[in-house]
């Protein structure tokens, strides 16, 4: 299986609870969960709408919610990629433990999360605190 994920969503998955903006972005986002832990999965990165933002109400004209939040994420997307190589195609399980590896404590994520509306209830974000 193949995905295609945005930079900050690299960290979102790891603190995914079931939260969302509706039942069938929460659906989807719980499937593309399960896939990238498989070790035949794929990932493919961006810094543009993704697997994970074709089920999201916000997503309007290929940018989230309006120009200036969609600025926002490009540069949450941005500030992750810059760690990685955004150019290769990563196994799944290796891109989340690389992931892990450079982004371990709060001041490794407080550029990309701090705004982040499902800050308080991110388990990822949490167990950086």
């Amino acid at each position: 299986m193949k995905i295609r994920l945005r930079g900050h969503h690299l960290l979102c998955l790891q603190g995914f609870q079931g939260y969302g903006y509706s039942k069938d972005f929460v659906l989807n986002m719980t499937k593309i969960n399960e896939s990238r832990k498989s070790k035949d999965c794929i990932v493919t990165l961006t810094n543009e709408p993704d697997d994970i933002c074709s089920a999201c109400p916000n997503l309007k004209n290929n940018i989230c919610e309006n120009e200036k939040q969609n600025e926002r994420i490009v540069k949450m997307d941005n500030n992750v990629l810059s760690k990685l190589n955004p150019e290769k195609e990563y196994n799944s399980i290796e891109l989340f433990n690389e992931v892990s590896l450079k982004f371990n404590c709060l001041n490794s994520v407080q550029n990309i999360c701090d705004e982040c509306k499902w800050v308080n209830e991110c388990l990822f974000y949490k167990k950086l605190m």
